[in-house]
């Protein structure tokens, strides 16, 4: 069966930050990294295989006046046509913001004709810039033009304020990405079943080059891990920078498990295109009725290891159990679910 394709518009006036994005999301590139890029010339295409059936048809677009141009006259066919998304990005400190907001309709007015079903991304970008009291407001105050604009044209504009120094540009990128997947919700269903079979607190499943979260469920009981919302995405930065630590000094990132003082978080490896994160609450300590009895406190701390290691040995069997259903769902006929 021939693998979905999807096209990906990514758009934006020269020097919003569109290649450095794509860089850090799609090749490994730090933060610090994408200084030394330079200006996209006419239109770079990545093809980026996602998930077992699934390819990302990346167009980055150079913002330069002269590329525009042609985009919207020449190009306008083979640019705007069969176009699953659009992800246009803002410079929030654009001294040309009217300017930009005009390319953004043209963009609109040519999916209009030529893909009329495509969805619609704004990412109003660098927002490191702007001070944090005021952030909200002028994060609103441009969607609220744009969402008005992209009505005009019968289409409804998700926008995401991002910038390249925090998790923000992954929860972006998650949720765009999220919208491509066909069979998103059988994931959801399945990891659901191995978060109950197992206990868990809560179970992540990523994809395994780019780290964007695929999909997430988390146990009714364990409302202290919603406290903080960007939780995922934070974890992805993190482990994707792990990744580049471990490039650098020529290992390879395979598995992880970490022991703190309320919970466990296994990383393992689910599908050749995905991994999986399931946090445990750690047992109640059982250490002082056994002092009690007279065991030492060496003795705790073999329970607690062995407690640990068995723990440990059960998730990653569960894992092994459901790589083969995983499997079959990447690579399922979205027609057949």
């Amino acid at each position: 069966m021939a693998g979905a394709r999807r096209k990906l518009l990514l758009m934006g006036r020269s020097g919003s930050g569109k290649s450095s994005m794509r860089s850090i999301i799609f090749s490994n590139y730090s933060a610090f990294d994408t200084r030394r890029l330079g200006a996209t010339i006419d239109v770079e295409h990545s093809h980026l295989r996602f998930l077992g059936n699934m390819t990302l048809n990346l167009w980055d677009c150079g913002g330069q006046d002269a590329y525009m141009d042609h985009y919207f006259s020449t190009q306008r066919d083979n640019i705007f046509r069969m176009v699953e998304a659009l992800i246009f990005v803002f410079d929030v400190e654009s001294k040309e913001l009217r300017k930009d907001i005009e390319t953004f309709v043209l963009c609109l007015r040519n999916l209009y004709e030529f893909s009329p079903t495509a969805k619609i991304f704004a990412l109003v970008h660098k927002m490191d810039l702007v001070i944090v009291e005021k952030r909200q407001d002028v994060y609103r105050a441009l969607m609220k033009s744009l969402e008005d604009t992209s009505a005009m044209f019968s289409f409804q504009v998700q926008g995401f304020a991002t910038t390249i120094w925090d998790e923000s540009l992954y929860k972006a990128w998650s949720s765009i990405v999220c919208t491509l997947i066909p069979n998103v919700t059988v994931f959801q269903k399945h990891l659901q079943t191995f978060a109950d079979i197992s206990e868990a607190d809560e179970v992540i499943l990523f994809e395994k080059t780019t780290f964007l979260v695929i999909s997430h469920v988390t146990n009714a009981r364990s409302p202290g891990f919603r406290s903080d919302s960007t939780r995922f995405e934070k974890i992805s930065n993190i482990i994707k920078q792990y990744k580049q630590s471990c490039s650098k000094l020529r290992a390879q990132f395979q598995s992880l498990s970490l022991r703190g003082s309320d919970c466990t978080a296994y990383l393992d490896t689910m599908t050749a295109n995905t991994m999986i994160m399931v946090i445990m609450s750690n047992k109640s300590d059982s250490r002082g009725s056994t002092d009690q009895i007279g065991n030492s406190e060496n003795d705790g701390d073999s329970d607690d290891s062995f407690a640990s290691e068995a723990e440990n040995n059960i998730i990653l069997a569960n894992i092994k159990i459901a790589r083969k259903m995983f499997e079959k769902i990447e690579m399922m006929n979205p027609d057949a679910r």
